[in-house]
């Protein structure tokens, strides 16, 4: 009898001692402190800026401070970066209104065009360029800066204060080292790179250390059947409101009938850059040298910058698993 106690009173001890251990594993998990974010992204042209910025606001890792939208068109990219935050309940997050003309819209016109940028209940930045270098130099740890556009915010901010480089850790989704669109065994130019070479030149030699998704591994995420459906079915707002967004976005790009909305995502090229931001498991990261030429193609070059680059999958159905995963969330309001 005393035997069969001590083993069972001995087997209780354990059990209480493993469960106390995966509860404070899991209390230290959760109390890890979030890295903090600013995303730079063109949103507005291709959807998959749309898709990032969900990614973004769903993913627990992560703190985002501000947002701004680059290469162009800044209101209509203020302005849908706007109405995103205050559907996700995220009006905590600052705006900038990004460098350049603040005229001209895009294929997602139609889902801010009653929207009034000034109803926005968070901060808006008329100079988005000066308000990013406010909060980097004042952060008290690293920012870390996602990049899903051409740059030239990034371009400008360099040039004013060039001590910002010191200060942040880059994550972009910018060109290709050795496969092109569609996965061919080819060099391509890729549009984040080529549409402003010179700015891409300028972020490309700056102090700051960097770490990329080229078209090697961000351009095979598509997103079909099930994993697809998932998303669709999914009654999160902020969700739901990618789906009408990317409905618009279909539907203007394109007068094709077949109804592709309603079965497959799009490439979703620039997830990839915001899951980079927080892990890299998924992926294999070589250390290059990357030289910007004056086509704004991303060139292997001893001569180049060193930095990571994510140039092949080490297991793509896992990162699509968690991009569903996270985009299906419920959205953690503030």
């Amino acid at each position: 009898m005393m035997d069969r106690y001590r083993i069972g009173f001995m087997g209780w001890f354990l059990g209480v001692i493993t469960l106390c251990g995966f509860g404070c594993a899991q209390s230290m998990q959760s109390a890890q402190p979030k890295i903090p974010v600013i995303l730079d992204t063109d949103i507005g042209d291709d959807i998959d800026d749309t898709w990032a910025l969900t990614m973004l606001l769903k993913s627990p890792e992560l703190d985002l401070k501000m947002v701004i939208g680059d290469n162009y068109k800044s209101i209509y990219r203020a302005k849908l970066l706007a109405k995103l935050l205050t559907v996700a309940g995220r009006t905590d997050v600052a705006v900038g209104i990004g460098m350049g003309n603040r005229d001209g819209d895009g294929k997602q016109a139609d889902w801010v065009k009653d929207y009034d940028l000034k109803s926005y209940a968070g901060k808006i930045h008329e100079d988005g360029v000066a308000a990013m270098i406010d909060l980097i130099l004042k952060s008290p740890k690293p920012v870390t800066l996602i990049a899903i556009g051409p740059v030239q915010n990034l371009a400008e901010a360099l040039k004013r204060q060039p001590q910002i480089a010191s200060k942040v850790h880059f994550v972009g989704m910018h060109g290709s080292v050795r496969r092109g669109y569609g996965g061919k065994a080819q060099i391509d130019a890729e549009y984040n790179v080529k549409e402003d070479a010179k700015a891409c030149q300028k972020v490309f030699t700056a102090g700051w250390d960097m770490v990329i998704t080229p078209l090697d591994t961000c351009g095979l995420i598509q997103l079909k059947g099930d994993k697809y459906k998932a998303i669709c079915e999914s009654p999160d707002p902020l969700t739901k409101a990618l789906v009408e967004n990317y409905r618009i976005w279909r539907r203007e790009r394109s007068a094709d009938p077949i109804r592709q909305d309603e079965t497959e995502s799009s490439t979703l090229f620039d997830t990839v850059a915001v899951y980079l931001a927080f892990s890299d498991a998924f992926t294999k990261i070589e250390k290059l040298s990357i030289r910007v030429d004056d086509q704004g193609v991303t060139r292997i070059d001893p001569a180049g910058k060193p930095m990571e680059v994510a140039t092949e999958w080490k297991d793509l159905p896992a990162y699509e698993d968690l991009l569903v995963k996270r985009i299906t969330a419920v959205t953690v309001k503030r």
